[in-house]
């Protein structure tokens, strides 16, 4: 049975509704929306719905799409947590020098890092750090808003670990080595990132050392010394990269790399002392919350999916730019990772091929044409996600780190002064560079 084009449109309003709640309820009711049981009030009451009404609508149909969409969150938030609670017993003691040149040279690691283990795992491992190193500094916004450009969103282009819309394209048959493809975007805004920030915070740092008496550069110099606590959690990461990479390799059928996964996460947990944990300040509140979200995220989705499979030839998306700009407005607000999802289903409905199983192997295999979206949707819903507070999970977590550290991040809207007059140029780079024909 086709679903898709049997669906109402109304039947994309708890999806639509969900994401808005994501995005305006921790602006509006601050104290409503902290605890994680009214989320997951909020997730279960756009969620039963979905489950009520294609259940009676559709019979086995309906429920064998939910089924599927179960089957895809475990995998998903399998991944999140096996990374969550490694590099959460990974601890970076100490501090480095907080002068403009190392600054730049963790700003251009974490890029690296958060395609290896993610942007939040790479996000928590650096951040503290960083703020340390420039703790004697007295303008240190610039840093944290570079940092959440670089290491919490575009840094993650390349492999499937980087961000969670890239894992969900591997489920979807994306090769795992494929996002690789990706260098030479990666490279343009990470490059052109890194640089501006070393020329914006040398120009900082030096006004501060004229306006400030004494030198600042004595000042941060002064450091303890660094090391790295809980190897045997570097181990484990590299065992999850390795179960992720050999899942796709060998096509494992579902259940392999979750009990993996999860068995690496509880592993894990043993092997690392609680002290350390404490000291790295872990606690599982960000994992519970993006747990809680996607449950609802995912079931809200299947319609929305559906239809723009459906009638993807009526969206009037057809060129590579035109879903590099479509995907990555709404990962600007919403959440990347169903908007990536969103998008591919459009793109493989240009191309007659339905949402199942392992859609975007078949799409990859017709050539150049659909590699290009792909590669459009790609860089759209990652790099984007920068755009915004909310456009991205790590970018919270970063900005609540920093304020906890005594910096000053700015507001919502403060914060996107700075997203449209240094990104969205570099976007429009992007544009014209790799994705205008």
């Amino acid at each position: 049975m086709e679903i898709g084009a049997e669906l109402p449109v109304w039947a994309v309003l708890p999806f639509l509704g969900l994401l808005l709640s994501i995005a305006l309820l921790p602006l509006s009711a601050p104290h409503f929306w902290e605890p994680h049981r009214n989320k997951g009030l909020v997730a279960a009451a756009f969620a039963a719905p979905v489950v009520i009404y294609l259940c009676a609508a559709f019979g086995a149909a309906g429920l064998q799409e939910l089924a599927g969409k179960a089957r895809e969150y475990a995998s998903f938030i399998l991944l999140l947590l096996a990374l969550f609670v490694v590099t959460g017993g990974i601890l970076v003691r100490g501090s480095l020098s907080g002068t403009p040149l190392v600054n730049t040279g963790i700003l251009a690691l974490g890029a690296v890092l958060a395609s290896l283990i993610g942007t939040t795992g790479a996000s928590i491992l650096l951040i503290r750090p960083l703020l340390r190193a420039n703790a004697p500094r007295e303008r240190k916004v610039h840093i944290v808003v570079f940092f959440i450009f670089v290491v919490s969103n575009c840094g993650g282009l390349l492999t499937p670990l980087g961000d969670p819309p890239l894992f969900l394209g591997f489920q979807k048959g994306v090769p795992f080595a494929w996002t690789l493809s990706l260098w030479k975007e990666w490279a343009l805004v990470n490059g052109a990132l890194v640089l501006l920030f070393n020329f914006w915070d040398q120009r900082v740092f030096d006004a501060e050392e004229l306006a400030r008496p004494g030198s600042q550069l004595e000042e941060v110099m002064h450091h303890e010394p660094l090391r790295i606590e809980g190897w045997g959690n570097a181990a484990l990461l590299v065992a999850v990269i390795a179960a992720v990479f050999l899942s796709g390799q060998l096509r494992w059928p579902f259940g392999v790399l979750e009990t993996l996964l999860a068995g690496i996460a509880g592993l894990s947990l043993a092997i690392t002392p609680g002290a350390l944990r404490e000291a790295n300040r872990f606690s599982w509140g960000p994992i519970v919350e993006v747990a809680t979200l996607f449950a609802g995220i995912f079931v809200t989705m299947a319609p929305a999916l559906l239809l723009l499979n459906a009638h993807a030839a009526h969206l009037g998306l057809h060129a590579p730019w035109h879903f590099f700009w479509a995907s990555g407005a709404l990962s600007s607000f919403l959440d990347n990772a169903p908007t990536y999802l969103a998008f591919s289903a459009a793109a493989v409905g240009l191309h007659g091929i339905p949402v199942e199983g392992r859609y975007l192997a078949e799409f990859l295999a017709q050539g150049e044409v659909a590699a290009r979206l792909v590669t459009a949707i790609s860089c759209g819903s990652v790099m984007m996600g920068a755009n915004s507070y909310i456009g991205n999970g790590p970018n919270f977590m970063v900005k609540a780190i920093a304020e906890e550290a005594g910096v000053r991040t700015p507001s919502f809207f403060g914060y996107m002064a700075w997203s449209c007059g240094i990104l969205l140029p570099l976007f429009v780079v992007v544009t014209f560079a790799f994705l205008s024909t």
